[in-house]
């Protein structure tokens, strides 16, 4: 991403070395070649063929530049729900969304539908020209993969939204004068519009060199989101705890909605009951602290208790024992750090957690 305030003259010569550069690496390739005794008739650099003819213009691939102080042009690659949300949000912020690209045509479909203006392409490298910032919302494994079909001019930057991995992961894609990047909402992308309005007060963890961070940091706070930097090599930790914030919270939600089912409620006679108890823990938590927000029968050493819920699960809802066993062991281990639960009933308690392990 070009600094905004770069003057015409130093675009022009960093266009210049840019060429520069990749016509000495070109010539090197070329000169190895002859040397191995293969004869080559090579196209110019800025030509392309049409037959036997050769046409020539000034830049191999003339891309979209921004004015000063202007937003860049977005382009976004994959139009799932993390981009297809992304690109509402940011139009809707005012960032202008030049193009995007999916293989999928009823993706592609409605997110023209959803941005309107957003030119559409079938495949990645073919968006390259219409963007100064790309953003990739793809899955995690396909990054690298799509990084290397990519390559940026001088004043682009690339980004993905990965939660769990760097921004290095798209260094097969620069080029000199191009920068990468991150921007990794903390947002649970289930619904579109849910989403958009769930990035107001969404904490944003961004990556990148001070001047590109700074632009991701102005979007995340056009959005409403509050923009993050992590400490390098902890985003595996950060986004392992977002998975629990959100899969793994829906994964205790179902475990609560089964043994709901056996007692005559169903899913959402559930979260109506226990969802009110979820929200007064999340408030205590907020409040006191995690651990003196911890209730129930591990902080008063209740084993009668625990050999009921145990007993009942295994009859009922065998689905949900691991989950409770898990939790238990991990309420065991706060309560005994609070000093509220002894050494007897807390060995006691693990042994009984783990009978079934």
């Amino acid at each position: 991403m070009r600094p905004w305030s770069r003057s015409e003259d130093e675009r022009a010569a960093l266009a210049a070395l840019e060429k520069a550069q990749r016509a000495h690496a070109r010539d090197e390739t070329v000169a190895d070649l002859e040397a191995a005794g293969i004869q080559l008739d090579p196209d110019r650099t800025g030509s392309h063929r049409h037959g036997d003819v050769v046409h020539q213009h000034d830049h191999p691939h003339p891309h979209v530049q921004s004015g000063v102080g202007e937003r860049p042009a977005i382009g976004i690659i994959g139009a799932g729900a993390v981009g297809t949300a992304l690109g509402v949000a940011l139009q809707r912020a005012g960032w202008p969304i030049a193009a995007v690209a999916s293989r999928d045509a009823g993706r592609r479909e409605r997110f023209a539908r959803l941005v309107p203006g957003a030119r559409v392409f079938a495949e990645a490298a073919a968006l390259v020209d219409e963007a100064e910032l790309i953003i990739l919302c793809v899955p995690d494994d396909a990054l690298p993969v799509v990084a290397r079909e990519l390559r940026l001019y001088s004043g682009q930057a690339l980004i993905h939204t990965s939660g769990a991995l760097g921004a290095e992961v798209l260094q097969p894609a620069m080029a000199a004068g191009t920068q990468v990047g991150a921007f990794h909402p903390l947002v649970a992308f289930a619904d579109l519009e849910r989403a958009v309005a769930a990035l107001a007060g969404a904490a944003v963890a961004i990556e990148g060199d001070d001047q590109l961070a700074a632009l991701l940091a102005g979007m995340a706070e056009s959005l409403g989101a509050v923009p993050v930097r992590l400490l390098p090599g902890t985003k595996a930790a950060y986004h392992a705890a977002a998975m629990l914030s959100a899969g793994g919270f829906v994964a205790l939600l179902d475990a609560i909605a089964e043994l709901g089912r056996v007692a005559g409620l169903d899913e959402a006679g559930s979260l109506a009951i226990y969802g009110r108890l979820i929200e007064q823990t999340l408030g205590n938590a907020r409040a006191l602290g995690v651990a003196a927000a911890l209730t129930g029968p591990m902080t008063r050493g209740d084993v009668g208790t625990l050999s009921a819920h145990l007993r009942a699960l295994r009859a009922h809802a065998p689905g949900a024992l691991g989950l409770y066993r898990a939790a238990g062991l991990r309420e065991v281990a706060l309560a005994e750090e609070r000093g509220v639960l002894a050494p007897e009933p807390a060995s006691v308690m693990r042994r009984l957690l783990a009978s079934d392990l």
